[in-house]
């Protein structure tokens, strides 16, 4: 899969950069908000806010974050 950045003019999409695609070829476009859609942050600070008053949260998670999220081993 390729992600390209575009504007939409009002009538078409326009690529930001000159793209290396097929041509007169269909493709299949997802598009998805680069910027102004705030929701995905929204829900993270919901969460951090309440992290603080869970016992369970490890006092080490922002330092350790990869080895929680990922399974990574602990930076030292």
């Amino acid at each position: 899969m390729t992600a390209i950045k575009a504007h939409f003019d009002g009538r078409v999409l326009v690529p930001e950069e000159p793209l290396n695609l097929p041509v007169n070829k269909t493709l299949n476009v997802y598009v998805e908000s680069g910027e102004g859609d705030d929701a995905p942050l929204k829900e993270l600070a919901r969460m951090l806010s309440e992290m603080p008053d869970n016992p369970n949260t490890p006092p080490d998670l922002a330092a350790q974050h990869d080895h929680y999220l990922h399974g990574m081993p602990k930076r030292p």
